[in-house]
């Protein structure tokens, strides 16, 4: 298994991070493999795989540094640079990484991501990483971009509802259901990045960073021992479109709005959330919180500089009295 050694400071001073090309990239690496993980992805997939198609149909040896850089078990290096982590940068700021890659080094590291020997358009060109990121923006431009607001609403989600659980189980439970299946928190400082048997890595003073992105994918990087990156699938709207089935009776009680809020409260989650998963505006889900506050059906709580609301015992018996 791959791990990493992580020292007291960087684990201390990690934190997470969205990242528009962290985003960006998994969105191709699902547009390449065209195999949806959930009805969301299915949908999306729907209507941008025939562009990215005819897009690289276009541009043969666009497909062929995609599917190089996309290797079976490693990507390349340059394809998923590692965020800065200071402030969260634009799409725009973050692709300069990709695009200004010397160009020498593009091949070798394609050669590692392929496991072997490049085909030789790729070995003879000089533009690979211009004509990378020239890939990714159009990945942003077209696939990302237009539902930009929402995923980000979604990431932001998901770094709240984290650091929350963090904040109150510690970080062998935080990081263990981060990509369940693949990473756990070992103990003495071990952290499983991966279930492959990659050589550990020891993170002692370098920034450890947490990326979420809402396609079902992951993977690692680093920046020398400055900077290390761990990028996770979210947990979030774009999994379920369709969120929880609100019992017909909780509908009729509440009004089908405020059920749809009540019922995705059996775990904290804050208004940004809620916002995100139900597609309400903040003013109405602010105000069907006042009402079930009211009421005695949620509670409140501050987890840092965020407010978690969850059920109180007597809403958690009204859903769960709905239900079949």
């Amino acid at each position: 298994m791959g791990w990493w050694q992580i020292g007291t400071d960087s684990l201390a001073g990690s934190r997470f991070v969205v990242s528009p090309l962290a985003e960006t990239v998994a969105a191709l690496k699902t547009l390449d493999q065209a195999t949806a993980a959930h009805p969301g992805e299915r949908s999306w997939l729907a209507a941008h795989l025939p562009a990215y198609r005819e897009r690289l149909a276009a541009e043969p040896l666009d497909a062929l540094l995609v599917r190089a850089a996309l290797g079976p078990t490693w990507n390349a290096d340059f394809l998923t640079p590692t965020p800065l982590g200071e402030r969260e940068q634009s799409f725009e700021e973050e692709v300069v990484a990709v695009r200004e890659t010397e160009p020498a080094d593009a091949v070798p590291q394609l050669e590692v991501a392929v496991g072997g020997p490049v085909p030789e358009p790729l070995r003879s060109a000089r533009d690979l990483p211009h004509r990378m990121a020239g890939v990714l923006a159009w990945v942003w431009r077209e696939t990302v971009l237009p539902d930009w607001p929402r995923r980000r609403r979604v990431l932001e989600a998901d770094v709240v509802a984290r650091t929350a659980r963090l904040a109150r189980d510690g970080w062998a439970a935080a990081l263990d259901e981060m990509c369940p299946g693949k990473m756990r928190w070992l103990g003495d400082g071990r952290l499983q990045v991966n279930p492959r048997a990659y050589p550990p890595r020891w993170v002692d003073g370098g920034r450890l960073l947490f990326v979420p992105v809402t396609p079902s994918q992951g993977w690692v990087s680093w920046e020398g021992s400055e900077r290390y990156a761990v990028v996770y699938a979210c947990s979030g709207a774009l999994a379920d479109a369709a969120g929880p089935v609100v019992p017909e009776a909780l509908g009729a009680l509440l009004g089908g709005a405020r059920a749809g809020v009540l019922v995705r409260l059996g775990s904290p989650k804050s208004t940004s959330q809620l916002v995100a998963l139900t597609g309400q505006g903040l003013g109405s889900v602010g105000r069907h919180l006042k009402v079930l506050l009211d009421a005695g059906l949620v509670r409140k709580g501050r987890a840092g500089r965020s407010v978690l609301y969850e059920w109180t015992e007597a809403g958690a018996v009204l859903v769960r009295a709905g239900r079949p």
